[in-house]
């Protein structure tokens, strides 16, 4: 045998990024808010365009690799002080490669801090999940005092547009927000290979959903508290003329807004969120406007 035939075969190189974003408050009065500290490893890279009039200080994450696979690793981690204001949004969709059965999955560990008198917006792309693709994510949330939220995630079960369904691979989903140190809410959603197909399209699971929406929102009193913004959306979208296939509801969980989305039609999905998501951004102080960043 040859001997360049001989030994092990090479390991792949994973991804394995990480990116830290500390944003401060503005030096001077009318100004936007600015970096404070910045590190980035590929394939993870932050872009910081000129943000539209009446926009906050706007950072633009990017994932070079152009997608995920099992083993891959991703950190990410904002921090945002008092009297600073944040948009954080992905360049595009975050795609999760089919992985091998028996590989680690691709892990994304999110940690958001938000300081007194701060204020985030965190506005997702899609994360797709490619049928086969194993993903355990992790989104830690900390905020103090009168911190502002508004947070969010959308994932795709399968490439749709091509035909494919997620109805087999892994997804372990975590969310844990805290107030001055107190668990706020929990959540946690678990897809396993064996189980995965029969749980998306049972009813009483996410009765055949293709993609899913999450929006949390932590905005000022009076005129923006959970309870009235929680009528004003069920107002906006009455889930009685939901078309079908399309599922959303509202609650209201120890002063933390949660909007839930479930929808057969993906791209539709992505229209109701951006609406919802439009007509609670006045409580950051925005217009009720998606950013420009997000129709990319």
């Amino acid at each position: 045998m040859a001997g360049g035939m001989a030994g092990s075969m090479p390991q792949l190189q994973r991804a394995d990024g990480a990116l830290t974003l500390r944003v401060a408050a503005p030096i001077a009065p009318g100004s936007l808010s600015r970096i404070a500290d910045l590190y980035q490893h590929d394939p993870c890279r932050a872009l910081m365009p000129a943000p539209d009039p009446g926009e906050a200080f706007t950072a633009v994450l990017v994932t070079t690799a152009g997608g995920l696979t099992g083993g891959d690793r991703l950190r990410l981690g904002v921090a945002v002080e008092a009297g600073a204001e944040a948009l954080c949004t992905p360049q595009a969709a975050e795609k999760i490669y089919r992985a091998e059965r028996n590989s680690a999955a691709a892990d994304i560990d999110i940690a958001l801090s938000v300081a007194a008198g701060a204020a985030l917006e965190w506005l997702p792309q899609e994360t797709i999940l490619f049928d086969g693709a194993r993903l355990d994510r992790r989104v830690g949330i900390d905020l103090q005092g009168d911190a502002r939220l508004l947070a969010g995630d959308i994932t795709v079960f399968g490439r749709i547009a091509r035909g494919e369904r997620f109805t087999a691979g892994r997804l372990f989903d975590r969310w844990r927000l805290s107030l001055d140190g107190r668990l706020l809410w929990h959540d946690a959603a678990r897809l396993d290979d064996g189980s995965l197909d029969a749980t998306l399209r049972h009813p009483a699971g996410f009765d055949g959903a293709l993609a899913q929406g999450l929006i949390l929102a932590r905005l000022p009193e009076p005129d923006f508290g959970s309870a009235l913004l929680r009528d004003r959306l069920r107002d906006l979208l009455p889930a009685a003329e939901q078309p079908d296939g399309a599922l959303w509801g509202t609650t209201v969980i120890d002063g933390l807004l949660l909007v839930r989305l479930l929808d057969r039609d993906p791209a539709r999905l992505r229209r109701q969120f951006g609406f919802l998501w439009a007509a609670m951004r006045p409580g950051l102080g925005r217009k009720a406007a998606m950013p420009r960043h997000w129709h990319f």
